[in-house]
């Protein structure tokens, strides 16, 4: 069997896959050639599966995307073609987790204009003044694996955590569902999105929803660029109404706009889920959904 991988995997995931036997195709020069004898694609972020690319792939019977999510994938084509498509949601739910918490206490204290000020010989010890997570409410859109992780570990912190997850939703002790969208805005003093790109959470933080949040709002990002229409976004941290932003993912990556201009956002590129370990577990996952191809 032939498996093509067309974006980067780290080495100790490539050897994972290769493990099951199969022949690997490993970031070909020509894509549509390579797929034309493939019966699985693996990928992540960046290839994009749409009906032009799979007519080139007659014989593809598996598409994986390690990770969470598959909004670069048409899955409508894919059914057609009776294509299977799956994703590797639960191997990265800690690293997101992780980054989304380290986001929040970096935007809270200051910590990447600490560090740069510090080593540029700028003291400023006085203009940083930082605020604890211990005591504020967190407000998680999407409790889904990560979220609920998420709100575990801010739990653990002393914050309070209400979320915004129309149901079906399961239960937790730790989180106090807000049915009603503006009295969740209202009444977070974090906000951290983890929700998928659809039509309903595209540009769902926008100018209007802003405007329902508490002033001084901190607003984390490691789920889809999309969810965050920008030019609203770079307004309020302007003039104050969100006091922070971290954002992990943009509309258009690798991100070159002008939220890079402010001193209030953290900016990182799209390296929630890139630790070790979670590739670690991608890769067994991916290898478990080969060898069931395999039989």
């Amino acid at each position: 069997m032939k498996v093509v991988i067309s974006d980067n995997v780290i080495p100790e995931v490539l050897e994972i896959i290769k493990a099951t036997g199969a022949e690997i195709d490993y970031k070909p020069e020509n894509l549509e050639a390579a797929l034309e004898d493939a019966d699985a694609l693996v990928i992540r972020s960046a290839t994009k599966v749409t009906p032009e690319l799979l007519t080139h792939a007659p014989k593809l019977k598996l598409v994986v995307r390690g990770g969470v999510g598959l909004d670069n994938v048409d899955r409508e084509e894919c059914k057609k073609r009776g294509i299977e498509v799956a994703n590797t949601p639960g191997a990265s739910t800690n690293a997101v987790a992780e980054l989304a918490l380290g986001l929040m206490l970096s935007a809270a204290r200051h910590i990447p204009r600490a560090t740069t000020s510090t080593k540029e010989g700028r003291w400023e010890k006085k203009q940083l003044t930082g605020s604890e997570l211990s005591g504020k409410t967190l407000g998680l859109i999407g409790c889904g694996r990560i979220g609920s992780a998420l709100g575990e570990k801010a739990a653990a912190l002393g914050m309070k955590i209400i979320g915004y997850n129309p149901p079906p939703r399961h239960e937790s002790e730790l989180i106090e569902y807000v049915d009603n969208l503006d009295d969740f805005l209202g009444r977070a003093d974090f906000i951290s999105l983890h929700v998928p790109s659809t039509p309903k959470t595209d540009n769902m933080v926008n100018a209007e929803t802003i405007s329902k949040m508490r002033d001084g709002v901190i607003l984390i990002n490691t789920a889809r660029g999309s969810i965050i229409e920008e030019d609203a976004l770079y307004d309020a941290l302007q003039n104050g109404k969100v006091r922070a932003a971290a954002l992990d993912v943009y509309q258009k990556e690798p991100y070159v706009g002008k939220l890079s201009e402010l001193e209030n956002t953290i900016l990182t590129p799209h390296v929630a889920a890139s630790t070790s370990e979670a590739q670690i577990r991608i890769g067994e996952e991916i290898a478990q959904k080969i060898k069931g191809l395999m039989g």
